[in-house]
């Protein structure tokens, strides 16, 4: 069996990290499904398909995983057609992983398996905590596995994170 692990991953931090790990103890292998790729350079998601690939790719290869598979998929916009969007740009899976209600209807509506994965301290690893931690200036390295730190710093993700923040608008 093949599992879809599918997610923005924006940061990838420790709590994806800790199911994929558990997802290839148990299958073997994982596909991972970055999913909004097309969105980029806002605050719910800043970095870029290509990034989010580089840091996935870069703390799987540090924790010596090799039985993955990232693809990248942008949103469709219609939720009818959303999981045959989604098995025409992957390798084949038996099993999609999620902790999404809607991802999880939507595949169970088109007959698919889904496991709702256990998440690890789920109010510590969030992208939208890790996010807001940047933009305020505090600590948030230990949140997300090394590799991806070196990535955001590498990237200015930092920087682009405060940036987008500001607005132009007046204070009345």
């Amino acid at each position: 069996m093949r599992p879809l692990l599918i997610g923005r991953f924006q940061p990838f931090h420790n709590g994806h990290m800790w199911i994929a790990r558990k997802i290839i103890n148990e299958y073997g292998s994982i596909i991972i499904g970055i999913g909004s790729a097309q969105e980029s350079h806002s605050l719910a998601n800043p970095f870029t398909a290509g990034e989010r690939q580089y840091m996935i790719q870069r703390a799987m290869e540090a924790n010596s995983i090799r039985d993955y598979y990232l693809v990248p998929i942008e949103d469709l916009y219609r939720n009818s057609l959303w999981v045959s969007h989604i098995v025409s740009l992957t390798p084949p899976f038996d099993i999609a992983v999620t902790g999404n209600p809607l991802v999880k209807r939507l595949f169970l509506e088109a007959g698919k398996n889904v496991i709702e994965p256990e998440m690890k301290s789920r109010n510590l690893y969030s992208g939208r905590e890790i996010r807001r931690k940047i933009i305020a200036g505090e600590r948030w390295d230990d949140l997300v596995p090394e590799q991806v730190y070196k990535v955001i710093l590498e990237i200015d993700g930092v920087k682009r994170l405060q940036d987008l923040s500001n607005t132009d608008e007046v204070n009345r």
